[in-house]
């Protein structure tokens, strides 16, 4: 592989982006109680005390013989901490909190690898002849980023007295959106990344291509609370034929009955939203959030579908004209006017509220907020090449289980908004911050 593949040049790709980086996965484990480190608050996933040292065991093993010589000086936990675990097959994981080393021992171990990075990237930058340094240290960052999010879902499941909440509570504002649709007149989407653009992404994002979309109808608004309650009250998870026999079969044989985000309190009246620090009464003008299969039987019950990635990824970046946005609003830089994400909130926020994120077309709300399931299976993209150093990365889920996910949540990084990326989850993982839209091919 050429060192110039994928490099891309700017400041976040620098060893400064990797601290800034670090300081926000560091403040996710602050909000943990010291006492509730080895709790597993997801049943699929390992141990919180897993993550405290994963994200140092993955840098090092990254760029040790690659981009630094480093010594070797914790072999062991460099193995423990090396791999997570994918929720779909191979049981429940079985360990106990002693089968972990103390907490002082991981946050030497992690005191430690950062050192050794930190000089190395100051001192001894060996640059490989295969992987260009922006390319290693853009997945490094990235990676970490991901966790960040992905730490907070497993963090919203932890009881919220084994949290530390910060200062200041959440505003939730209330509005009435009226449920609309946007037609979208059939043109192409761009999908993937131009690898003579040099532009970094992860490998099942090349490579670039268009894809024709016939004309299509789209929700303006991802569904929200108050939408999907009626599909609860009107029997939604009764209806065997809402739903396919395998998400028939995983809902009863788990005895779902609701939005994992929901819950009920006794002896008070209404739902709740699980919020990560707080119950509040359930925001009907929020985005819903529900695995694929919960999605897919509520798209049944109104008539219509998920959108393909291609329908969703034309409503969000296309325009009447031939080309495609960098965003949804056009070209300015992220900020908070225009979507709930890079961090802004723990909570979502009302679908109406960030009017200046509207796309080309009139789709609000397509960035941030919650990701967006698709009915597209995750698969590689014609030209797909695995990273060498991560061949797994993509690849070990191109299984027929995932699906991929579009948009971005309120704890998505900005530098993730760019339009080729895709994210992924099996249909029956309930606890990512991802909602939905519904699609018509039958225009009005």
């Amino acid at each position: 592989m050429p060192s110039t593949t994928h490099a891309i040049r700017a400041r976040d790709e620098t060893p400064s982006g990797l601290a800034e980086a670090r300081r926000t996965t560091d403040s996710l484990f602050d909000i943990v109680r010291p006492d509730s480190l080895y709790e597993r608050p997801i049943p699929e996933r390992h141990r919180i005390i897993f993550y405290v040292g994963h994200l140092e065991a993955f840098d090092r093993n990254l760029l040790a013989g690659r981009l630094l010589s480093l010594p070797g000086s914790s072999p062991e936990l460099d193995r423990l901490f090396a791999f997570g675990i994918d929720p779909v097959g191979g049981g429940l994981p079985t360990d106990q909190p002693a089968d972990w080393p103390a907490i002082e021992r991981v946050r030497q171990y992690v005191q430690q690898v950062r050192s050794e990075l930190d000089e190395g990237l100051e001192n001894r930058l060996q640059q490989s002849g295969d992987f260009s340094a922006e390319l290693l240290l853009n997945v490094a960052i990235e990676h970490r980023l991901m966790h960040a999010e992905t730490l907070a879902y497993m963090l919203h499941r932890l009881p919220h007295d084994k949290k530390i909440a910060p200062a200041g509570a959440p505003q939730v504002v209330t509005a009435s959106p009226r449920p609309a649709h946007v037609e979208i007149p059939a043109g192409s989407a761009t999908l993937g990344l131009a690898r003579a653009g040099h532009a970094f992404g992860w490998d099942n994002e090349f490579e670039q291509h268009s894809v024709d979309v016939p004309a299509f109808a789209i929700d303006r608004y991802k569904t929200t609370n108050a939408e999907y309650l009626e599909f609860i009250e009107n029997g939604g998870y009764e209806n065997r034929a809402l739903w396919s026999e395998s998400d028939w079969a995983w809902k009863d044989s788990n005895r779902i009955s609701r939005p994992a985000f929901w819950e009920k309190q006794r002896n008070r009246d209404g739902w709740f939203w699980k919020g990560m620090f707080a119950d509040i009464p359930l925001p009907l003008d929020w985005p819903v959030y529900v695995s694929h299969a919960e999605a897919s039987a509520y798209a049944r019950w109104a008539g219509k579908s998920l959108p393909t990635e291609a329908q969703w990824q034309r409503a969000a970046y296309g325009s009447p004209g031939a080309h495609s946005r960098m965003y949804p609003w056009g070209s300015k830089l992220p900020d908070t006017a225009r979507g709930n994400f890079d961090f802004a909130n723990w909570d979502p926020t009302s679908v109406v509220a960030h009017p200046a994120g509207i796309s080309a077309f009139g789709v609000d709300d397509m960035l941030g907020n919650g990701w967006e399931w698709t009915a597209t299976v995750f698969a590689p993209f014609a030209g797909f090449q695995a990273f060498p150093f991560y061949p797994g990365y993509s690849a070990d889920f191109f299984d027929g289980k995932h699906y991929v996910i579009k948009g971005a949540s309120s704890r998505t990084a900005s530098r993730m908004l760019r339009p080729s990326f895709r994210n992924w989850f099996q249909p029956h993982y309930q606890y990512v911050y991802a909602g939905f839209r519904c699609v018509s091919n039958r225009l009005a």
